[in-house]
């Protein structure tokens, strides 16, 4: 037996767990992305102003959508913050390397007929015909039907994930985001995405 008298132990006040400085509330996380957006997605479409599309799809180098994105990352595909993750992926991924993605697509133009149509891209796909594409069809975000901007993504990422097959790469990362993207097209189409 301890000679110490028994304290009843402190109990924290609401002041207690206001004080505690760390992490982010993960509810508050996944609000702001869904905020975010919707601002992106159904803001930009209500809006009249015809330079929304350039400037939403050059925040990337201008405004620093990398924190954006970030909070994107976590949310599902089949949301309107998850779709812009997948989106913001694709375009980083085909400017850090057109030479490759170019060399991709073209060894995947014959194994997907439909898909190469839908993308839409110039052929022979050079790098820089590659970045157009996706420029384009990310301007898709604020000018027309969003399901139209992923289903154009989701065949573009199925014509890379067959040149990687092709070319003896892992094509099953390009080929999930591919099927990500058109699902969330269809979702969109139905009831529109949240």
């Amino acid at each position: 037996m301890s000679d110490r008298p028994h304290h009843r132990p402190m109990t924290p006040g609401g002041m207690f767990f206001e004080a505690l400085v760390g992490g982010t509330d993960p509810a508050l996380v996944s609000e702001a992305a869904d905020r975010a957006a919707a601002l992106f997605v159904r803001g930009a479409r209500d809006s009249d102003d015809a330079a929304v599309a350039d400037r939403l799809l050059h925040l990337a180098e201008t405004e620093g959508i990398e924190t954006i994105a970030e909070v994107w990352s976590g949310s599902p595909a089949d949301s309107l913050a998850g779709c812009l993750w997948r989106l913001y992926l694709l375009r980083s991924w085909v400017y850090a390397d057109p030479t490759e993605v170019a060399a991709e697509f073209e060894a995947g133009l014959g194994s997907v007929q439909v898909a190469r149509v839908v993308a839409g891209v110039a052929e022979p796909p050079g790098p820089d015909q590659l970045k157009q594409m996706v420029d384009e069809v990310l301007r898709g975000i604020a000018g027309s039907d969003f399901a139209d901007v992923l289903f154009r993504a989701a065949a573009f990422a199925r014509v890379v994930a067959a040149g990687r097959a092709a070319l003896g790469h892992e094509p099953q990362r390009m080929l999930q985001l591919s099927e990500q993207l058109e699902a969330a097209g269809h979702v969109e189409l139905d009831h529109g995405l949240a």
